[in-house]
């Protein structure tokens, strides 16, 4: 009980890291929670409980993830907004052969400059987190919106 508590503590860290970066415009510091050779997927519940393979963004390694920071940098085509991560329920749900499956909800405000704050987007992740130099980073991270309808302006990870 007292390893899976550590566990569970460990991974409120880690989701207060990931909403850190991208909340607080630290970018730069998202792919470095991820391991080497990763996956990062958002997809739409629908989608996934369907077993269909459409995602809104696909990445496949820190390389890809780090692409898409530097996109985000330099193709500045959207409106400046900014962004405010909730994550709860955060759940190991097992741990196995080094891997750790754990869940969370999640709910992204944003904030447009001269636009009251609204809900974004709302869903749960599933993530698969294996340790790297005593680190825990994730492996894979899935993150399943909610809406079957596409934010029009998804330009951040969620």
């Amino acid at each position: 009980m007292h390893d899976r508590l550590l566990l569970r503590l460990e991974l409120e860290d880690l989701n207060t890291a990931y909403a850190a970066a991208l909340d607080e415009g630290e970018l730069d510091g998202w792919p470095a929670l991820f391991t080497a050779a990763c996956t990062y997927r958002i997809v739409p519940r629908d989608n996934f409980e369907r077993g269909l393979p459409l995602a809104l963004m696909h990445c496949e390694s820190r390389g890809m993830l780090e692409d898409r920071v530097a996109s985000l940098r330099r193709a500045s085509v959207y409106a400046p907004r900014a962004l405010r991560h909730l994550i709860s329920g955060v759940r190991v749900l097992r741990s196995d052969g080094g891997v750790v499956h754990a869940t969370a909800n999640y709910a992204v405000l944003q904030t447009l400059s001269d636009h009251e704050t609204t809900l974004f987007n709302t869903g749960r992740y599933l993530d698969e987190l294996v340790r790297e130099d005593g680190a825990l980073l994730f492996r894979q991270r899935l993150v399943i919106f909610d809406s079957v309808l596409v934010p029009g302006s998804l330009v951040y990870p969620l």
